[in-house]
């Protein structure tokens, strides 16, 4: 028998993030006491009222196909959120609701990159922003930034990466890996450089919206002239802790919108009827519902910054949304313990792994790779327990 793969599906690289959360499944069966901050998920119960709404939903029957794109509802209820919430006018047939913010993505990628076509990624980015570009035949340009701009990019790098085959720029605010969030003047110099490129479709990823400690949430659709070339990407997953209900949604241009919604219907069809109707119920809901979330998030930041500062070789710097440290700790590259010298941030991961048992990921897989991500998406002990692993793990690495 052939078990022969495509030569596609072997361009492709694995999660890292799923790669270091299954490890750090494998190593607890064994027995292992494993703490992972590696996932980006909220340890936190979706909340009652948006429960209720999928069990209604189920007692009504409605548990049928419903369009592409997803029920009238929702796509109402989306567009109205958008409305009061960002200042966006996005119509529900500009509306396209997916089974989760990834699957938004891919939609929007595979639409409209051809082969050979540039996509700017500012790093660090989310891990799966490159391998869906890899999936279009695209091409990842990467462009660096450094903890000490808060990973942010400058408007003037952001316009030299330009070119004549660029299409697309895909970026996140608030970020995961790295909790930067631009705010609205940084926001609008990031459009003027892309206002002077018809050719460009820019991807603004807001799943974090709600996990921000600014003041307000600046999106990239509502900088005067920018509507028609911005596709924001939202979802229910990390502000109303829904992650396994697998939900997310676009605001598009209306073609853009048709398109996504054509491949998504050769691919997936609409997601789950029962999860759209929760969806429905929380973008309808009052964005303070996510208060909980967001206190018990900055506390945590503030924990783990300040339990983590001072350890030579690891650089932090203050994130400002979502729920992840990103230290810089090339500081420790060159270090060794037992033998094996840490040569880069893929070591520094496994060296916490095994000599910590605590579980973070590369800053390699986010095209940052003089750094490592920390969740603190877990309890205030944990959080401590890791901390102190960290620094007493790193205390025995020799020069």
């Amino acid at each position: 028998m052939n078990n022969r793969t495509s030569d596609l599906l072997n361009s492709l690289s694995e999660s890292a993030t799923i790669a270091m959360a299954k490890m750090a499944r494998e190593l607890k069966a064994k027995g292992i006491d494993i703490i992972s901050l590696s996932l980006g998920e909220p340890d936190f119960d979706t909340p009652e009222p948006l429960k209720q709404a999928g069990i209604d939903a189920i007692n009504a029957n409605d548990t049928h196909y419903t369009p592409v794109a997803g029920t009238v509802s929702v796509r109402e209820a989306i567009s109205k959120k958008f409305k009061r919430d960002n200042g966006l006018d996005y119509t529900p047939d500009q509306i396209v609701v997916s089974n989760g913010a990834k699957q938004s993505i891919a939609n929007i990628v595979l639409s409209l990159v051809n082969p050979g076509d540039e996509v700017i990624l500012p790093a660090p980015y989310w891990v799966s922003y490159a391998e869906i570009v890899k999936l279009a035949k695209g091409v990842p340009i990467v462009l660096p930034t450094s903890i000490e701009n808060d990973y942010k990019i400058k408007p003037k790098a952001l316009a030299s990466a330009i070119n004549k085959k660029t299409r697309m720029v895909i970026y996140s605010s608030p970020c995961n890996p790295s909790g930067s969030v631009y705010n609205l003047e940084e926001t609008e110099a990031i459009a003027e450089v892309l206002l002077k490129h018809d050719n460009i479709i820019t991807i603004s990823d807001e799943i974090y919206e709600l996990i921000n400690f600014t003041p307000k949430h600046a999106s990239l659709a509502g900088i005067p002239g920018m509507m028609d070339r911005v596709v924001t990407v939202n979802g229910v997953s990390k502000g109303f802790a829904m992650t396994g209900w697998r939900l997310g949604y676009i605001g598009a241009p209306k073609w853009i919108a048709t398109a996504c919604n054509k491949i998504q219907g050769q691919i997936t069809s609409a997601p789950c009827s029962i999860s759209q109707a929760a969806a429905a119920e929380a973008v309808a809901s009052d964005p303070s519902i996510a208060n909980e979330m967001l206190e018990a998030f900055l506390r945590r930041r503030n924990q783990m910054l300040n339990d983590l500062s001072g350890i030579p070789g690891i650089k932090l710097n203050q994130p400002m949304g979502a729920f992840y440290l990103f230290p810089d700790i090339s500081g420790l590259f060159g270090k060794s313990f037992n033998g094996k010298t840490l040569n880069n941030s893929d070591d520094v991961a496994m060296f916490l792994i095994e000599e910590a048992h605590v579980a973070t990921v590369s800053g390699s897989a986010f095209g940052t790779p003089e750094c490592i991500r920390l969740s603190y998406a877990a309890s205030d002990e944990i959080l401590s327990e890791a901390a102190r692993r960290i620094r007493e793990a790193v205390s025995k690495l020799a020069i």
